[in-house]
């Protein structure tokens, strides 16, 4: 009754934390004018501006749509919708769709309209919805806090992380300290206030330390600097020239293996637990083997996720250099796929690490299997 009780505790904790960083403007960037954004349907389109060179479009695209909500709902708007020939950024409407625009006021009406892409924000909630439902069904309670600690990742990222960043904070350390915080709350939240949890939080924290420290190395030996990442040149263009862009690809290497470490950590802690409490006068170096074992028949599969995770986003790029008939060499030598490589391999090493990483940690808390178990926080 204790344990459930600290469960809903955290919960609880969880909840409320999340609350507060929500509140939470540590950015202090400049706000661009205060415009009004509503759903709106298209029902003209005005293309005679529009300039197409083969696949592409340029120039303006002047439509005519209906507010279907906000504080001007049913009024008219004549909007603009600039293409600026890039593909992965324009979009081309037609009479009908269901956008998001952003508009002034002039006089009282609404004015000076600007489409800001389909209307998808709806949508996107009923997947979450749908997502937190799946959660709470299969795992109860502890789908629960596995909802509220992905909201809370993501509300730390968002609201702390980045602009942190953005004010100068170095990228590595502050990189570390947030994955140390996400990972606390959410080992703690899922495996609980006891030895697995804790036994999960180091082994991870081992895990990202050590993906870390070959990131670092590598990024150096590899002659990579954070600029080869989408959007990041532009940053510097938009005023925040004092970043070091380096350090922020370096942080975002061991940040996204992260989850595939706690992941594996929470496997290697969980199985040693339940061996532990099956067999509780198992000696050490039998529990250790165990988990040695168990580690070793899913680092397989984990790997290989992280590989198709990460090249799998980049297929594209793989296609075009193939069209091209680039030589292998030339595709893996090429920055950007170096950095890729880096991806894989560095996040790689860290996740196999902390299989035994953990196992060695869990036997050494797990050891005094004859003694009563106390009722402290990390019995």
């Amino acid at each position: 009754m204790a344990y459930r009780n600290r469960g809903w505790i955290f919960i609880l904790a969880i909840a409320a934390a999340c609350a507060g960083i929500t509140l939470l403007d540590l950015a202090d960037t400049p706000r661009a004018a205060a415009g009004i954004h509503a759903r709106a349907l298209v029902t003209e389109t005005d293309n005679s501006h529009v300039r197409q060179n083969l696949i592409v479009k340029t120039e303006a695209q002047y439509l005519t749509v209906k507010l279907l909500d906000g504080p001007h709902r049913g009024q008219e708007l004549s909007i603009v919708n600039m293409l600026t020939g890039k593909m992965e950024l324009d979009e081309f409407y037609e009479t009908g769709s269901t956008i998001l625009v952003e508009y002034d006021l002039a006089g009282g009406k609404p004015a000076n309209g600007v489409a800001r892409g389909h209307y998808r924000l709806r949508l996107q909630l009923i997947l979450i919805g749908l997502f937190a439902l799946l959660l709470v069904c299969v795992a109860g309670a502890t789908g629960l806090k596995a909802m509220l600690s992905f909201l809370f990742a993501a509300l730390v990222l968002w609201k702390i992380f980045f602009p942190l960043l953005l004010k100068g904070f170095p990228p590595i350390p502050t990189g570390l300290a947030i994955v140390a915080l996400l990972t606390a709350i959410i080992t703690f939240s899922v495996g609980g206030l006891n030895r697995r949890g804790l036994a999960t939080f180091a082994g991870s924290m081992m895990g990202v330390l050590l993906t870390c420290g070959l990131a670092v190395g590598f990024a150096r030996a590899f002659h990579l600097h954070g600029a080869l990442r989408p959007f990041a040149e532009t940053l510097l263009y938009s005023g925040y020239t004092h970043l070091d862009l380096t350090g922020i690809f370096i942080a975002s290497v061991f940040i996204a293996s992260s989850g595939a470490v706690m992941d594996l950590a929470m496997d290697i802690a969980a199985s040693m637990d339940e061996i532990k409490r099956k067999q509780p006068l198992i000696g050490f170096f039998e529990h250790l083997g165990s988990g040695l074992r168990i580690g070793r028949a899913v680092i397989g599969t984990m790997t290989t996720t992280l590989l198709l995770a990460y090249s799998s986003s980049h297929i594209s790029m793989f296609l075009l250099f193939m069209a091209k008939g680039l030589p292998a060499g030339n595709i893996l030598n090429a920055p950007f796929v170096t950095a890729e490589i880096l991806n894989i391999l560095v996040g790689s090493f860290g996740l196999v690490a902390v299989a035994p990483f953990t196992a060695f940690i869990s036997g050494l808390l797990y050891r005094e299997g004859k003694r009563k178990r106390r009722p402290d926080l990390f019995a």
